[in-house]
């Protein structure tokens, strides 16, 4: 085929911009190394009009955070027929929505915490002194509270007494309207990239996460040094099957196309339970999808560009879709 050109979008208005700009960065590089035409662009006022002036093209979206993983631009991407890689702006919005993407994924069959979404005009009105005592009853200690629509652990605090919630809750509100609280599970902590260069979804070897700290906050995610990653990870191997299977259930039972990467907890009967997806895995120099790419005997320039050949091939249908 004759290759398009790709515009690579990163930065943003969330919290997350430095993280969406690094890992832009990263993937033109990659992108750049395969001998494609690449752009990069920032999301702002002036986009529209690069989108429908560039020609053949297909968008490469690297945002985190809303607006990147909530559907909202790729709900924008598919208005204007502009091909793009990556899950549809439907399938988005459902696994960037913590409070959603678990019900689903535990009708599907995948364990999941105990779990119990809280907007914050309800905490607020109903009184939050009768509200934290029974979520202490329905969900137990430890517990993690969480804002339902956000990454990169930003909001995300483990509560070990009732007296912490109150201040777990106000924390995670402050990046949106809706709070998780869910059961904080012991194990040990994966991620699992899928991957789809052409030829189906393939399962990348888990990254386990050991961050120095004991806790894979915002900090261990991004600096340097401050996470130790393995891939493959240190799991038997039917252990590391099921996180697989689990992924991969993920992946296809929330309509998801081209990659994703499932964090999980391998509780200590080895089932792995489901924490959350992203549709826009960060792609940074300490970020796990690249590193199982590596291991898996990839090359991130020849996997980003298969992508992009395959957003360019469907345009911007989804293999999940039919055709128009």
């Amino acid at each position: 085929m004759n290759s398009p050109g790709v515009l690579v979008l990163a930065g943003g208005l969330s919290h997350e911009r430095e993280v969406s700009l690094h890992s832009g960065r990263r993937v033109a590089t990659a992108l750049r190394s395969q001998h494609l035409d690449v752009m990069e662009s920032d999301v702002d006022s002036g986009l529209i009009e690069r989108l429908t002036g560039a020609g053949d093209i297909v968008a490469f979206p690297l945002l985190h955070g809303e607006a990147g993983e909530d559907g909202s631009l790729r709900e924008v991407l598919a208005l204007l027929d502009v091909p793009f890689v990556g899950s549809l702006a439907s399938a988005s919005r459902i696994a960037f929505d913590k409070s959603i993407a678990n019900r689903v994924v535990a009708a599907a069959g995948v364990a999941t915490p105990v779990q119990v979404a809280l907007p914050h005009e309800i905490f607020r009105e109903l009184g939050a002194s009768s509200l934290v005592a029974a979520l202490g009853q329905q969900v137990g200690f430890p517990m993690m509270v969480k804002p339902s629509r956000s990454g990169s652990a930003l909001g995300c605090t483990r509560v070990d007494s009732e007296d912490q919630l109150p201040a777990a809750m106000v924390a995670a509100y402050a990046y949106g309207q809706v709070a998780v609280v869910e059961t904080f599970i012991e194990g040990t902590e994966v991620t699992v990239g899928v991957v789809d260069r052409g030829d189906g979804p393939q399962v990348l070897p888990a990254v386990e996460i050991r961050p120095e700290s004991g806790v894979y906050d915002y900090a261990a995610r991004y600096t340097p040094g401050a996470t130790r990653f393995i891939c493959p990870a240190e799991l038997d191997d039917d252990v590391a099957d099921r996180a697989a299977l689990a992924a991969l259930r993920v992946h296809e039972v929330l309509g998801l196309a081209d990659l994703s990467r499932t964090d999980l907890i391998i509780d200590r009967s080895g089932t792995p339970v489901f924490l959350e997806t992203n549709v826009a895995p960060g792609m940074t120099e300490t970020s796990a999808l690249p590193l199982a790419i590596e291991a898996s005997g990839g090359d991130l320039g020849e996997t980003c560009a298969a992508l992009v050949e395959n957003a360019w091939k469907r345009g911007i249908r989804s293999p999940h879709m039919p055709t128009r």
